[in-house]
């Protein structure tokens, strides 16, 4: 990457027009490709403006203060921190959930998940749906939404992680029905009750393999959680354990279903067939045509 030039410390007077001009100028030197969308979101955000009174309203002089906040701001992005975190939020499933630096940044083709377990579960159905690795809730909340009547359980490893889920799904008026368990995957619910209840088991769990995870983009290696995205040597570790804890939790005929990484379909494959209790089920591509979503079924009694 060029050199990035540093953020001006000026603060003399100082326009709207051209603090845009210097934010895109800026994020474009940091190699952000998308810089002059980002800028106007990242100066929306700081002043707390619709982004069409910040194209607007360029002549406006701005404070000293206004100054520092937005070039904080814009210093954050320059250094690859991610938008989401700095403005904190991202739209999943059509809702808006908040995101830090304790949670996985929500990515559209995990839609893919809840549009199936919605396919399995009616709306009136009074199913038990397990969301594994919940991260910032947003499985469980978007499921929850959709599915008012289903009992939702959320489990993650990471207390911080649940904290986030927990006020997501208080934004979003569905608190009150998901149960929340902190843990690792499915071990946290060994005093629930729920051996053979379970009608589905859904989950994002960390698929990067140790050898990828140094290909990543700096947004997502210096700052999305490590613990949320890498899943051993092979990156289908977790899903392994998932399997292979999942038999006693799942219904006759219910079913796992997991997010996967390119390319780790054959493999995951070769493990299923290694477990007599369940069956493959399907694999769904992505919009991008990669493997995205492994669905596996409890061989029915």
């Amino acid at each position: 990457m060029d050199a990035v030039a540093s953020i001006p410390q000026s603060t003399g007077e100082v326009t709207l027009g051209e603090l845009i001009a210097e934010a895109r100028r800026l994020l474009a030197q940091g190699g952000i490709e998308s810089a002059e969308q980002e800028a106007l979101w990242i100066l929306a955000h700081a002043f707390r403006l619709p982004t069409h009174h910040v194209i607007t309203d360029q002549d406006r002089v701005l404070s000293p203060s206004e100054l520092a906040v937005a070039r904080g701001l814009i210093a954050r992005r320059v250094g690859r921190e991610p938008l989401q975190y700095i403005l904190g939020t991202q739209e999943f499933c059509g809702l808006e959930f908040e995101v830090s630096p304790a949670v996985l940044i929500p990515r559209p083709e995990t839609e893919l998940l809840v549009e199936y377990v919605t396919q399995r579960i009616s709306a009136e159905r009074r199913a038990t749906i397990v969301d594994v690795c919940t991260g910032s809730g947003c499985i469980a909340v978007a499921i929850a939404r959709l599915r008012p009547h289903a009992r939702v359980i959320a489990t993650d490893l990471s207390g911080p992680s649940l904290h986030v889920a927990r006020r997501n799904a208080t934004r979003h008026r569905v608190d009150e029905r998901i149960t929340w368990v902190e843990g690792d995957l499915l071990g946290s619910l060994a005093e629930q009750g729920l051996e053979g209840q379970v009608d589905v088991i859904v989950s994002n769990p960390p698929y990067i393999s140790e050898a990828d995870w140094a290909t990543l983009q700096p947004e997502v290696k210096l700052f999305e959680p490590r613990v949320a995205l890498v899943g051993g040597a092979q990156g289908t570790e977790l899903h392994e354990r998932l399997l292979q804890e999942a038999f006693h939790y799942l219904a006759p005929g219910g079913a796992v279903i997991m997010e996967i990484g390119a390319g780790q379909a054959r493999g995951i494959r070769g493990i299923i067939e290694q477990m007599p209790w369940c069956k493959f089920h399907r694999l769904v591509y992505d919009e991008a045509g990669l493997e995205r979503v492994v669905i596996v079924e409890r061989v029915r009694a």
